[in-house]
Parts: C-alpha cells; structure tokens; sequence
C-alpha cells in the first residue's frame, strides 16, 4: 500500500484501500453523500464540487431520497482525492497543493488543474504533470 492510498482510506473515513481493486470496490460500493462534507472538510470549496464530482442539486435530491453517490460520482471523489493527495505530497502541504491545482497552468492551456478532474483523462494529464513536476521537469 502506497501512501496516497492510505490518504485515501484517512480521508474517507474507510480502511485504507491496498490495491486498485481495493479502490475499485469502494467506488462500486457508491460511496454515501457524507463524504462530501469530507471534501469542503479537506479544503475544496462547494462551487469546485459542483463542477468536478455532484452539482449541490443533485446532492440534495440524494440526501433527501437517502441514495448513495452513483458509481460515477463515487468515481470522481476518489478522482479528486487522489490527486490532491499526490498535489499535498509533492508541495508539502494542503494549501500549497488546493492554490497549485487553482491555478490556470500554461501546460493545460490556462486551465486550472481542478477543472481537469471531472474526467478520467483530464485526471491523468493532472497526474502526469505533478509526476512530471516532481521528476524535476518543471514548466
């Protein structure tokens, strides 16, 4: 298990994931609409989760219904957590990371890295460029 892995399990409140097959039945578990209030808790403001995971609609009609995140929704909180996790590592800190991935980036055509994250492949490029950032290869 990784150490952005047991981030993870911290931040959600559940046992700390030790595979991607761990983390995939989390998402498939759907996750409870709780861990959304984890997310303002971590730093993320609600108008970031509007547009990267669950708009404030939706959540309240789910709360109200008691239903679960969908899959999907489930999907794009372990999104936005893991790459905050890798963001905290490489800068040291939590507000060192939330202001890099608020900041429109020259390498994502002035979008700000969040932006990215609503999508499995805007992710990967976030990702790749904090490994690339942290290999030394700064842009």
């Amino acid at each position: 298990m990784n150490a952005v892995n047991a981030q993870i399990g911290d931040w959600l409140g559940l046992h700390a994931p030790a595979t991607e097959s761990d983390i995939l039945q989390i998402v498939e578990g759907r996750l409870a609409t709780s861990v959304i209030k984890r997310l303002t808790a971590l730093g993320l403001r609600r108008s970031e989760i509007d547009e990267s995971v669950i708009p404030s609609r939706t959540l309240q009609h789910r709360r109200s219904r008691r239903e679960k995140l969908t899959i999907e929704e489930s999907d794009r909180v372990l999104r936005v957590i893991r790459v905050l996790s890798s963001a905290e590592t490489l800068y040291g800190n939590r507000e060192r990371a939330l202001s890099w991935l608020r900041k429109p980036h020259p390498r994502l055509d002035g979008r700000a890295p969040l932006s990215l994250l609503k999508t499995d492949t805007g992710s990967r490029i976030v990702e790749e460029l904090l490994i690339q950032i942290d290999e030394g290869m700064f842009v």
